[in-house]
């Protein structure tokens, strides 16, 4: 008796379906085919020995097990549960009426438990585009699909749960991902508030002076620049890139998907359940390697901390420490603003539109700059600094300059704007570019192409001769020039400006520092 399950597979961000046929005929063996990996091929031992501690027989005949298509890699153990459920019915030991109507995937444990398995909401949204009833997914990971509205996801702990769903004798209500979510939320309450105590972010308000760079991050922030911090140690570099998670704005329902989904492939979804709210902050150390921060692997790719730290901040520490390589890598992902990774047999693409934030010393010893405590000389201070190449530079949109806090400011300690007040006025920025940009699919101004800026930001006059004195002066390249005008349009965004003024251009030209000639 034929059997066909639906499954799927995980290819970058998004899911394709896969078929899971089960036969059971005359003869004698249990074979598995459609290019399978170890981990499927191993499949087949865990998932008869969890069939007999549950009662079940293996039928003494043959069992032929098809992954279709044929022609695509099937990696991973999720495909544990339709293997089993698919023997249970082509045997005729249960009757499932409803197998077909539903996508399921789970890892079977040797007692019949059901582990999580990665990729959840790009299953689920397959599932919905496919027209099919509902999904059936471990617990764990049926958590982050809790948002679905028009398809039904089932949380299963063990694959009685899922018998009882598929032979249809139960409507199964306290399945069903809402009613664990309803159950869960009243015991979670007071380990949310911990968590959220022990990771809140840096507050404005904590960090004494540095009013310059300040205004500098909130431009970034509200525009989604990237932006590097340069200055002596104990300059108040780290704090700053760290208080800029409190005032970034929340993300909106697409933002929230597209990042929910590249944790949910990665196998870190959102433990709490329903899609992240929050923006992420990765802060990979500056010795990461490539693979760490592009993503890969031999059997699964894998996203890296460019794609986790997508539509939030990636932010590198000791920017001029790290291999040169390394900030190389960089390159791409900042223009582009995805990642692709390559392998002999398969291409994945993942979305990398984050936020870039650097700090790095002025030089080796730290201190060029404040007086005569700097002990490099000029050709040290050039070969630290050489790292920044020409295009890594001309795609940071700012650049600040960190000098030592004043003595008078560090004993005074007069209070500050609070990161609440920033955020608002990022917020409302934001809400301008939200509207802005509602038919272009992008979020920020940082985003636009060529085409947007011309659409969105005209230059009159008067902007036009003082930003041709700008380039004359700096010696700036076409794509510096452009990201100029991008700061300037945020600059008047946040000023509630509909256009570009003299004024914004000079502004966000002063954020380029490190283009003038000779500044070493």
């Amino acid at each position: 008796m034929l059997i066909n399950i639906h499954a799927a597979k995980c290819i970058g961000i998004d899911a394709v379906p896969v078929t899971v046929e089960i036969d059971v005929t005359a003869g004698i063996g249990l074979h598995l085919v459609g290019l399978a990996d170890a981990a499927v091929k191993e499949s087949l031992l865990r998932t008869v020995t969890a069939l007999q501690s549950m009662g079940f027989r293996i039928p003494g005949k043959k069992i032929v097990i098809n992954l279709a298509p044929a022609d695509m890699h099937k990696k991973g153990s999720g495909y544990d549960v339709p293997i089993a459920l698919g023997i249970i019915a082509s045997s005729g030991q249960m009757d499932l009426p409803l197998l077909e109507d539903y996508m399921v995937m789970g890892e079977l444990s040797l007692d019949g438990g059901i582990r999580s398995v990665p990729g959840a909401l790009p299953i689920v949204e397959l599932a919905s585009k496919e027209g099919l009833k509902g999904c059936i997914l471990p617990s764990d990971s049926a958590m982050e699909a809790v948002e679905f509205e028009d398809i039904e996801v089932f949380a299963v702990d063990d694959l009685r749960d899922v018998l009882r769903i598929l032979s249809g004798d139960e409507l199964c209500d306290d399945l069903r991902v809402t009613s664990r979510i309803r159950s869960s939320e009243s015991s979670s309450v007071e380990d949310d508030v911990k968590d959220v105590s022990a990771f809140a972010p840096m507050d404005f308000s904590e960090i004494i002076g540095q009013e310059g760079a300040k205004r500098g991050v909130e431009i970034a922030c509200a525009g989604g620049h990237n932006v590097i911090m340069i200055g002596s140690p104990g300059s108040g570099k780290s704090s700053l890139a760290k208080a800029m998670a409190g005032i970034l704005p929340p993300m909106t329902l697409e933002e929230s998907v597209q990042t929910s989904k590249v944790y949910s492939v990665a196998g870190k979804g959102n433990p709490t359940g329903g899609l992240m709210k929050t923006r992420p902050f990765r802060s990979p150390h500056y010795s990461a390697s490539v693979a760490a921060l592009l993503g890969g692997g031999s059997d699964t790719i894998m996203p890296g901390e460019i794609s986790l730290a997508h539509n939030g901040i990636l932010m590198i520490d000791e920017f001029c420490e790290a291999p040169k390589k390394i900030l190389e890598v960089l390159r791409a992902p900042m223009e582009d603003r995805k990642v692709t990774i390559s392998r002999l047999k398969s291409k994945v693409e993942f979305p990398a539109d984050f936020m870039l934030v650097a700090a790095a010393n002025p030089c080796p010893c730290g201190f060029y700059g404040e007086g005569d405590r700097c002990t490099c000389t000029p050709s040290r201070r050039l070969a630290y600094l050489s790292k920044l190449s020409g295009p890594i530079m001309d795609r940071i949109d700012i650049q600040l300059w960190m000098h030592p806090i004043d003595s008078r400011k560090l004993v005074e300690r007069r209070p500050a704007e609070s990161s609440a007040v920033v955020a608002a006025r990022v917020l409302k920025a934001r809400e301008i570019q939200r509207l802005r940009f509602a038919s272009d699919g992008i979020f920020c101004n940082a985003a636009m192409n060529n085409r947007l800026i011309e659409k969105y930001c005209p230059l009159d006059a008067a902007c036009k001769e003082v930003l041709e004195k700008i380039i004359d002066r700096m010696g700036l390249s076409a794509r510096a020039c452009t990201r100029i005008i991008k700061l300037a349009r945020t600059i008047a965004d946040l000023a509630a400006e509909p256009d570009i003024r003299p004024e914004h251009l000079s502004e966000a030209a002063g954020y380029r520092f490190l283009d003038r000639q000779n500044i070493f």
